[in-house]
């Protein structure tokens, strides 16, 4: 049973580990940058209308369209944190 045990807290550990070097590799992220993070596409990336809403005032931006701004926002603040430990040569990093 405490190999049970041993054996379930290893593979957990491992799915870990693979999911912190998905995070921190900056080709996934740009891969979801350039996707999640821009679509929709037409007519013109999601993401810039939202930041340029934003830099007019943000005058009539509900709790959905701030919550808008964030999904499409969080993979370009992961892209550029993935690339910061990158280029920083951190043992984190992965390419």
């Amino acid at each position: 049973m405490a190999t049970e045990d041993g054996l379930a807290q290893g593979y957990r550990q491992q799915q870990a580990s693979k999911k912190v070097k998905i995070i921190n590799s900056w080709k996934s992220m740009l891969l979801l940058s350039l996707t999640l993070g821009l679509a929709p596409f037409v007519p013109e990336p999601h993401l810039f209308g939202k930041i340029r809403w934003v830099m007019g005032g943000a005058v009539g931006m509900g709790a959905a369209d701030w919550f808008d701004l964030a999904m499409h926002g969080t993979p370009w603040i992961l892209l550029i944190r993935a690339l910061i430990l990158h280029f920083k040569g951190g043992s984190r990093a992965t390419s």
